[in-house]
């Protein structure tokens, strides 16, 4: 969708056309991001529209027929073609303009489509049906759908992108902080390896609950009233309609499905929203000046601020937590949707309808943080001076000081080390210089570094603890067995 053809939007009813500049719509979603994520956004489209939602419908209804065809072991290939072809000719504008007279969407529907086929298909429009047997389950197919075709594909893309980071920049040496304090080196990939992994398991979980969707034809209350009127096994021809559109039908169902199918998948959508929130707020405060490890890609044209020139914000990770803030808390809705009075009341019928919204939204978050993660970039030196130049002088090591010294016997270790740290401080001396002055000390650990084999003597303990960048454990080799292990699970778990 290039910009030329996205300014005008056309809204065509029976008796008139309306042709709006696409600028004056309301949300965001159809104007900002149509432009800005055009491929995206039409990845969404097919699924997310109100067209989409019209032709899911029209769809339904269509299986629903087939369905009582084949029960009554009457499909033939001509009747299949000839509700192929009303469908197709069917179009939302006029399902729209028969809403004004019937003030009901699904009749609109059901209307429009009998007069469009053959008296020998028409009267099984709709057969035994209530309009929730096809919202509810078309809402389920295109869930479904738009989850396979535009969610986890995105999704993959960043997870791979993680997983492709986290690899490469494995071994390269990072300062690691707990309550925004140094705290004990970690290297870049170990970082980005904990989103990997969060974000990697929460894929799966997407992915298995959306295969969980239910659709149905229980009638009015759920108790398969109507279609007892029609043949001698509802829930065949149940399955048959749901067959037709690859779902499978709810264990128990009011004149809804159970809710619970869509919530599930709509709060593990919320869990992965928040893992991506969590990593741009990361990306972003290792951006500040103060910090400086890492940076956002950002174009020759690229202004960062209207009046300071030199400015390069760190935009994009700030608006994938701008979008999070906007959406996370409509998992509170989706909550709320679960509840209906008795077989069911409308308290959900203007609701559900943002669920569409809140599916873009999430995506299009997804589509910013692979974005930053493709142009993501290292200031090594910054890293490395950080690590080697952190309070107390290079205090991180401490840690290994304490237990070093108390694997040698010493009981009183920590506090040993612990002042020793002040003296770094109160002299703005290096944690190795302070340590060098405490012979007896220093002389315990060196040894047993010589044993454990960390310095060939103990006269080489000092220089040791000079460079932080060798304390970082299993960090490297964690980043690389995760990234491997969830590359190779986007492969072979997620389909298309």
């Amino acid at each position: 969708m290039d910009r030329s053809a996205v300014h005008v939007l056309c809204f065509a009813m029976e008796a008139h056309e309306e042709t709006r500049p696409i600028f004056q719509n309301i949300s965001p979603l159809d104007h900002r991001y149509s432009i800005s994520e055009a491929p995206l956004y039409r990845a969404l489209v097919p699924w997310l529209s109100e067209e989409a939602a019209v032709t899911a419908n029209v769809r339904a209804e269509i299986a629903l027929v087939l369905a009582h065809l084949k029960i009554r072991g009457k499909l033939e290939p001509r009747l299949r073609e000839a509700l192929e072809k009303a469908a197709g000719e069917l179009s939302p504008a006029e399902v729209y303009a028969e809403e004004e007279k019937t003030r009901h969407n699904i009749r609109a529907l059901v209307n429009v489509l009998k007069r469009k086929l053959d008296p020998e298909l028409s009267p099984l429009v709709h057969l035994g049906a209530t309009s929730v047997d096809i919202l509810d389950t078309s809402l389920s197919w295109r869930v479904r759908g738009v989850i396979r075709k535009a969610v986890l594909p995105e999704l993959r893309r960043l997870e791979n992108l993680l997983c492709d980071f986290a690899e490469r920049e494995a071994e390269s040496p990072q300062v690691g902080r707990t309550h925004g304090q140094h705290a004990v080196p970690i290297t870049v990939g170990f970082a980005l390896a904990e989103y990997v992994s969060r974000l990697g398991k929460s894929i799966l979980e997407i992915e298995a609950r959306a295969a969980q969707l239910k659709g149905k034809l229980a009638g009015a209350v759920g108790a398969y009233n109507a279609t007892s009127m029609i043949v001698k096994d509802p829930r065949e021809l149940e399955r048959l309609y749901l067959e037709e559109l690859g779902l499978e039908p709810s264990e128990h169902s009011t004149q809804l499905v159970e809710p619970e199918y869509l919530l599930r998948l709509l709060l593990e959508m919320n869990v992965a929203f928040g893992i991506i929130a969590n990593l741009a707020d990361d990306l972003r405060n290792l951006q500040r000046s103060e910090i400086g490890e890492l940076r956002e890609g950002f174009s020759a044209d690229q202004v960062g601020s209207s009046t300071m020139p030199q400015k390069r914000n760190p935009w994009n990770s700030e608006h994938v937590k701008s979008l999070w803030k906007a959406f996370m808390p409509r998992a509170t809705t989706f909550f709320m949707d679960q509840i209906s009075e008795h077989q069911r009341d409308l308290s959900n019928s203007a609701s559900q309808r943002f669920v569409a919204d809140y599916i873009a939204g999430f995506c299009l978050a997804v589509s910013r943080m692979a974005s930053v993660m493709e142009g993501l970039g290292l200031d090594r030196e910054r890293l490395l001076a950080n690590l080697r130049g952190t309070q107390g002088g290079g205090g991180i090591l401490a840690e290994p000081a304490y237990i070093l010294l108390a694997e040698s016997g010493v009981s009183d270790a920590h506090e040993i080390i612990r002042r020793i740290t002040i003296k770094a401080e109160k002299e703005r001396i290096s944690f190795a210089a302070a340590l060098e002055g405490e012979g007896e000390i220093l002389s315990r650990i060196g040894e047993k570094m010589t044993e454990l084999g960390l310095v060939s003597d103990p006269a080489r303990a000092l220089s040791w603890f000079e460079k932080p960048e060798q304390y970082r454990g299993l960090a490297a080799q964690k980043a690389k067995e995760l990234a491997r292990k969830y590359r190779e699970l986007m492969k072979t778990k997620t389909k298309t």
